[in-house]
């Protein structure tokens, strides 16, 4: 199994089975941290999860600063993804959660603390990734701007003379638990 492979496993997992509605993969930011995928579910909760096809890349990650001071590191759960049987749950950090890929199907072998692992200096880190994200996607999408990109069914509405297409739902009507 190849680490993308993983990594995809990750990205579906957390839309479906672990209900993030807002999950990225390997972007990083000015922090130094690059989450191979974060995601976030309500109440800006996040879950990282570090994808580890190798024995050697597992222990490797330890070493970094975010991981030898949790508190500086993203994620208020963490788990490690490798294939089954690649990682023993005593050789986890404390509590941090495994999951485990076998073919296409993922189980969690060892469930996450519950209670947030994240700091203050973890979710500035966090904060500083999300900004850098949408800033790709404003460049990518230039000359408009992210807010006029955002507006997009309002355009149509008027083109469509006060209506949106079928099958288009209204702003106020899409579901995204980060709006009050």
């Amino acid at each position: 199994m190849t680490h993308q492979q993983l990594v995809r496993l990750a990205e579906q997992w957390l839309r479906g089975r672990y209900r993030c509605g807002i999950v990225l993969s390997e972007q990083s930011c000015a922090s130094g941290e690059t989450p191979d995928v974060i995601a976030w579910k309500g109440k800006c909760r996040s879950v990282v999860v570090e994808c580890k096809v190798s024995r050697a890349d597992f222990f490797a990650d330890r070493d970094k600063p975010f991981r030898k001071d949790p508190k500086q590191g993203m994620g208020c759960e963490r788990f490690y993804l490798a294939p089954q049987g690649l990682i023993a749950a005593h050789e986890l950090p404390k509590n941090w959660g495994l999951l485990e890929a076998k073919g296409r199907a993922l189980r969690m072998a060892v469930k996450p603390c519950r209670q947030s692992q994240r700091g203050e200096t973890g979710m500035m880190r966090e904060m500083n990734l999300l900004l850098a994200s949408l800033r790709r996607v404003e460049v990518r999408i230039e000359p408009q701007s992210i807010t006029d990109f955002l507006k997009w069914k309002n355009r149509l509405m008027e083109y469509n003379g006060g209506q949106l297409p079928q099958g288009i739902v209204p702003p106020e009507a899409e579901p995204n638990v980060h709006l009050a």
